[in-house]
């Protein structure tokens, strides 16, 4: 099998092309190729599909084998593989995703990929959900949880601390408030155009970025007073810029680590 290693600011994934491979067990595919002791390693996997509603399709499949509707980071990455390696030779295209359609446009340099910018669609919001507090191991959080593409609950905290993600990143996603689950991010906020953010993400755990969490997390501090609705998000390795008027755009980069051929 085929496949190229991909990251998004350290978010990383493997990608492979359904119409080279044919249909397979993904599930298992993930789980076996996503281990970074007895695998290749990456946080989850991306299946590059035909569509019948836009120019091309993404399938996530996160590292413990379960579907994902959306992935910030993973579509950036899914976007420059497929423009650089001919499959979708446009500046600007629309991709099917399991959160809907979502639209691309790139910052070409010498024809190569520099930055991809996303136009993620409308966050939902529940009014009771807005602003709320939670209690986890004797702690209370401020909170704001919303769908972007997937569910996200963001937490408000003086700094973001490693050791906090992991700790009480793995109770909050799998608290019984959230149904589906829920990808936890924690957020300090610097100033009114700068906010930085750490992410314990559902079914990947912990993770050096998370597109639409990062998005999420803008909206929420926006609609909480806390910053402008332009802002800068500080991850692990680098910077996402997004934008939030009525729809949340996102603008950042995706590299190609390395490809090979897979021995399952």
């Amino acid at each position: 099998m085929n496949f190229v290693k991909m990251h998004g600011l350290g978010n990383d994934f493997i990608v492979f092309e359904k119409k080279e491979l044919g249909n397979k067990d993904w599930s298992d595919i993930a789980k076996k190729v996503c281990d970074r002791h007895i695998g290749i390693g990456a946080d989850g996997i991306l299946i590059v599909e035909e569509s019948s509603c836009a120019d091309i399709k993404m399938t996530i499949i996160n590292s413990d084998g379960s579907l994902a509707e959306m992935c910030g980071n993973g579509l950036r990455c899914f976007s420059k593989y497929v423009y650089e390696k001919g499959i979708v030779k446009k500046q600007n295209f629309k991709v099917e995703t399991g959160a809907g359609v979502l639209e691309v446009i790139f910052t070409l340099e010498n024809d190569n990929v520099k930055t991809v910018k996303v136009n993620m669609g409308l966050p939902i919001i529940e009014e009771d959900k807005k602003y709320y507090r939670i209690n986890v191991l004797g702690r209370e959080f401020e909170a704001t949880t919303m769908t972007m593409g997937v569910p996200h609950t963001i937490i408000y905290v003086e700094d973001t601390v490693d050791e906090d993600v992991i700790k009480y990143g793995p109770i909050i996603e799998k608290m019984d408030i959230f149904k589906k689950g829920t990808n936890v991010n924690f957020v300090s906020v610097i100033d009114k155009d700068n906010i930085k953010i750490r992410t314990w993400e559902r079914g990947a755990g912990y993770t050096l970025a998370c597109g639409t969490g990062t998005c999420a997390s803008v909206v929420a501090t926006f609609i909480n007073g806390h910053t402008n609705n332009e802002v800068n998000a500080h991850l692990k390795l680098g910077t996402l810029k997004i934008t939030y008027n009525y729809y949340v755009f996102m603008e950042g980069p995706a590299e190609f680590i390395c490809e090979g051929k897979l021995l399952l």
